[in-house]
Order: C-alpha cells, then structure tokens, then sequence
C-alpha cells in the first residue's frame, strides 16, 4: 500500500494522476466561475447596446496586459518557490514570495499611471465614434486605477498554488466571481437604488469582486500557508531574487503581453469591416475562456508539480505529469470545438446577437474554433517550458504564432474584403505554433529531462 512519507511534500509522493487532479480540479472550477463572469459581464453590457458591446471588447486588451504582467510575476515566482522546496531551501523560497510582492506594488503603480494618462489615447487609436470611445475610456480607467485588486488576487493565488493548496484558490476566484454577477446588474443599470452607470458599472463590479478576492487571498495566505513564510521587516530589493523571479516571468509577461497586441491588431483588422465584426470578436474571446479556463487551470496545477520534481530530480513524476496533463488538455479542446461546431447561434443569442451579428458570428466560431484541435498540446509545452526555467521558448511559440503568423495572415485575408476569411488566420497560426512546440520539446527533454538522475528509494520516499 502507498503512503506518504511523514513530513514530505504531496508533490514528491503523491501518485500523479491523483496529485494532479486534487491540484488542477479546484483551479479549473474556479477559472470556470472566472469564465462565467467575464461572460456574464458582457452578457449584461450587450442589454445596454452593441456599442456599448463593442467598447468592452475595445478596452480588453488593456486588461489582458495588466493580467498577464501579474501572471508573468506570479508564473516566476512560482517555478522559483516550488523548486525551492523540491530543494528544501526554505530561506530562497520565502525571498521568492517577498520580492514578488515588490514587483506586484511596482506593477499596480504602473497601471494606474496608464489609466490615468493614457486610456484615451488607447481607445481614440481604436475608433473616433463617440458611442464606443467615451464608455471605453470610463472602463479602462476604472480597471486601471483600482487594479490593486486584480494584481493582490494573482500574486495571492500564486503563493497558495506553489504549495498545493488549490482549493483555496477556488474559494478566493469563486468569491470574487460570485460577487461581480451579483454587482454587474445592479450597477449597470441602476438597480436598488444604485445610479445607472452602464458599462463603468461593469468596471466597479469587476474591481470590487477582484479586491474581495485579493483580500481573501491574503488571509488564506496568513493563515494556512505555513511552507511559506514572508517576512517583510527591514524589506529591501533583492535583484538576485528579482532576477529570478522575471527570468521565467518576462517571457510569460511578454507572452501574454502579446495577446494584447494580438486583440489590439485584430480590433483595427476588424472595425475595418464594421463595429459588429469587432463586438463578434469579443464574443468569440469571452466565450472561449470556458474551454481555455479549465486547460490554464490544469497547468496551473502541473507547474508545481513539475517544478517540484525537477528541484527533486524526479524524471518519472516529471514525464508523466506531462503526458496526463496532455491527455487532459487535448480532450478539453476537444469538447470546446464541439460545442463552438454545434452551437455557435445558442452562443451568440446569449449576447442579444441582431441578425447582422448572427450572420458574421455564426462561421466566425465555427471557423475559429478549428485551431482549438492544436491548441491543447501547445498550451501544455507552454507552461513545461516555463517550469523548468526556459520560458524564452514558450516566448518564441507565442510570438510566432500571434505576431509573425496571425496578423499578418489576417491582414492578408483581409484584403480580398471578405470577413470571413479573416477567421481562418486563427487555426493557421495554431498549427504553426504546435508544430514548433515540438521541436522545443524534443530540445527540452534531450537537455533537461532525460539526463536527470532518478532518486533513489529512500530520497524518493514510496512512490
């Protein structure tokens, strides 16, 4: 019978396929919530108007930068802190936690900077129709200047991930996701007496359900974390640490950071043809982070793992961490395209679609969610390629399959003035990316796994 070896960590004795779900369950229940309210909160702006729609999807990319600088933090910090306790150094590990705060307040000053000065320039370089640009404005504002909450949940969520305390993590999203569908109505338009704000009425709810979240995340952290202990008295920058932390983290950084390029490029491909090719775009984004949600979710939970056992010199653990996480990915992506082939007029009614929004959304999902039969395998060689320290790699894939691929592809497209070839660019770029994700595999299991020496029983404890 397996047991647990007194005093060891799950993450080194646990059998895998059990570790990885009781790690990856809890996150991808979560980030489903997540995905429902970023749902919900379109669902209800679409009732105000599809320019209202429109100025939501406009505005995204700013919020998708501000999440992938906190992830990017959150993403190092947590390669940096699992390691550290596969090598039981408890000392780097709590530095890691530390100096990652830093880089969060650093992070959030910058943001509200951004909000303040620049958020009409960031959507006047989008459209000049006042009936999207001015409610954009109001919402990048908002979710800028009070992104306190947004970067407090990430880096808090972070810490509980890194030590295999998912569960907590599904109370701290789930929370904040609850009270956002309950605060989007109410504030949007005008319900119990509230003012009738529209779409910043969405924005408040969004920052306030993320604050609780942070703020629950913060006691979770105090109270049962104990492998980590932060001690911020006589704080001071550690750029050893910070090194890093943002030598795993740019990369991520830079790669979600490229998503909003991405959104931002498509958004000026798109309004192009029309504002509802725009807000059809944004559907798109909203609804399929409910089949990405649970896949971030699972290698969420796999990163630590993976992290842990290469601290440890696991090879075994490692490997089939990695084909589970694939099997996992893969036959969720597969669900998703299904769905998106099956339903796409049941989706887009959900957003009070008109009958020109039906006409460009309906092959608009069906077409884009072809590049979901790829997008599994690579999501997953992503986040190995960042738990073991080599996220330039995951950097290169996205890179090539947003920029140098994509766009340009799009681009292209749309020049023979056909909307709907414009769609196929994303299933193009998917293909490239897989098959460079590959390559870097091979490259990384040849360097990195396979010379790894496999532990003997008593450092292992019972497998």
């Amino acid at each position: 019978m397996q047991q647990q070896t007194t005093g060891e960590n799950k993450m080194g004795v646990m059998p895998i396929n059990r570790l990885l779900l009781s790690m990856s369950v809890p996150l991808m229940l979560s980030m489903l919530v997540q995905a429902l309210y970023n749902v919900v909160d379109s669902v209800f702006v679409s009732r105000v108007s599809e320019d209202a729609l429109t100025a939501v999807s406009l505005a995204f990319p700013i919020q998708n930068l501000m999440i992938a600088v906190g992830s990017g933090i959150g993403v190092g910090m947590n390669a940096l802190l699992s390691r550290s306790l596969g090598e039981k150094n408890q000392k780097q590990a709590n530095l890691a936690a530390v100096q990652s705060v830093f880089l969060i307040l650093l992070s959030y000053v910058l943001f509200f900077l951004v909000g303040m000065f620049g958020a009409s320039a960031f959507m006047h370089s989008q459209t000049s129709d006042a009936a999207i640009a001015d409610p954009g404005i109001q919402y990048v504002r908002i979710v800028c200047c009070m992104s306190f909450g947004i970067f407090g949940q990430l880096i808090t969520e972070r810490m509980l991930q890194s030590t295999g305390k998912t569960i907590y993590t599904m109370i701290t999203q789930g929370t904040g996701a609850i009270i956002n569908i309950i605060l989007d109505p109410i504030m949007i338009f005008g319900l119990f007496g509230m003012p009738k704000m529209g779409v910043a009425g969405a924005a408040l709810a969004t920052v306030i359900g993320q604050t609780v979240a942070a703020s629950l995340g913060i006691v979770f952290n105090i109270k049962v974390n104990k492998e980590i202990q932060p001690d911020f008295r006589h704080f001071r920058p550690d750029l050893p640490v910070i090194g890093q932390v943002l030598s795993v983290g740019i990369p991520s950084m830079i790669m979600a950071s490229i998503g909003s390029v991405m959104t931002y490029g498509m958004n000026r491909i798109l309004i192009g043809f029309s504002s509802t090719a725009t807000a059809v775009f944004g559907v798109y984004f909203k609804v399929q982070s409910f089949v990405f949600m649970p896949v971030f979710g699972l290698n969420n939970g796999m990163v630590p793992i993976i992290a842990y056992n290469y601290g440890a010199r696991n090879k075994d653990r490692m490997m089939k961490t990695v084909k589970l996480s694939i099997i996992y990915a893969v036959a969720l992506m597969w669900i998703g395209l299904m769905v998106f082939q099956i339903a796409p007029v049941q989706i887009l009614q959900l957003f009070d679609a008109s009958d020109n929004m039906m006409e460009i959304g309906i092959p608009a999902l069906r077409t884009i969610s072809f590049s979901f039969i790829f997008a599994g395998f690579g999501i997953v060689c992503s986040s190995l390629f960042q738990s073991l320290g080599n996220g330039v790699y995951s950097m290169i894939v996205s890179i090539c399959r947003q920029l140098v691929v994509l766009l340009p592809v799009a681009y292209a497209l749309s020049r023979f003035h056909n909307v709907r070839l414009v769609w196929y660019a994303f299933p193009v770029a998917e293909f490239v990316s897989v098959i460079l994700s590959i390559i870097f595999f091979i490259r990384i299991y040849k360097k990195i796994i396979r010379p790894l020496r496999q532990p003997a029983a008593s450092e292992a404890g019972v497998r």
